[in-house]
């Protein structure tokens, strides 16, 4: 029997199928992700209209500072720490 995914598990599947594609197109680093346009982005292979969307906003989040969070689905907020 299949489980139903939530909201969150398909947000960050279709955020790590985008990642994966980045990575295998010579995506690597922040700087490359940062420097990616238009026309590089339509260079990709397969990438799709939803991808792009997302791709936007991992460069968003990356010039701001909080990819973890974006990729987590969660807010900007410190986590509790003992070290």
């Amino acid at each position: 029997m299949a489980t139903k995914k939530t909201v969150a598990e398909q947000g960050l599947q279709q955020k790590m199928k985008v990642l994966a594609k980045l990575f295998d197109a010579g995506c690597k680093t922040e700087k490359d992700l940062k420097a990616l346009t238009l026309p590089t982005i339509l260079k990709i292979p397969d990438v799709t209209v939803p991808d792009m969307t997302v791709i936007t906003e991992l460069q968003k989040q990356v010039a701001k500072n909080r990819l973890f969070s974006y990729l987590g689905g969660g807010a900007d907020e410190p986590c509790d720490s003992t070290d």
